[in-house]
């Protein structure tokens, strides 16, 4: 416990707060070419290797990441949510900040539905997080003229 003269002297230091996602703060100006803080949720990348990886002790699976190179000149790798992606060489996805953890190191993850990125394919539940849209298909009503449609939700999508 410091004396009151030695707070006098030296005060107290405030504990400076770690940077948990820093490729989310930092910012690129290709006009300038320089780089600035500028914090956001969101990062705009170019997927440069998906690949598979195993997670951590009591967990086993294959857990699907992704090596992005962000608009910030950044490169981090990224969680891919969901069952089954799209994702090849060269797509365009867009992260958000997010740890995965059983998988060390990965502190972000790629937002399906946007971009490249499409939704996961018969999702019922938590659909928001996983860029689906709501099972809806639209019904011609029988005698009735085209403009009027019935809205009925599906139970599978259809074939045609």
């Amino acid at each position: 416990m410091p004396t009151v003269n030695q707070l006098v002297k030296r005060g107290r230091k405030k504990p400076v707060k770690k940077v948990k996602k820093a490729a989310l703060r930092r910012w690129f100006s290709a006009k300038d070419r320089r780089f600035a803080e500028s914090p956001s949720p969101f990062k705009r990348g170019v997927v440069t290797q998906v690949r598979t990886m195993p997670p951590k002790k009591p967990n086993s699976a294959l857990r699907k990441v992704a090596r992005v190179r962000l608009s910030n000149k950044q490169e981090v790798t990224a969680y891919i949510p969901g069952e089954g992606h799209e994702l090849a060489e060269h797509s365009i996805v867009l992260i958000r900040g997010g740890r995965r953890k059983d998988l060390p190191g990965i502190k972000y993850q790629v937002v399906r539905g946007r971009y490249d990125t499409t939704g996961v394919v018969g999702r019922k539940s938590s659909r928001s997080i996983y860029g689906t849209k709501k099972g809806r298909i639209t019904v011609a009503v029988e005698g009735a003229s085209e403009e009027s449609t019935k809205e009925t939700p599906a139970a599978e999508p259809a074939t045609s």
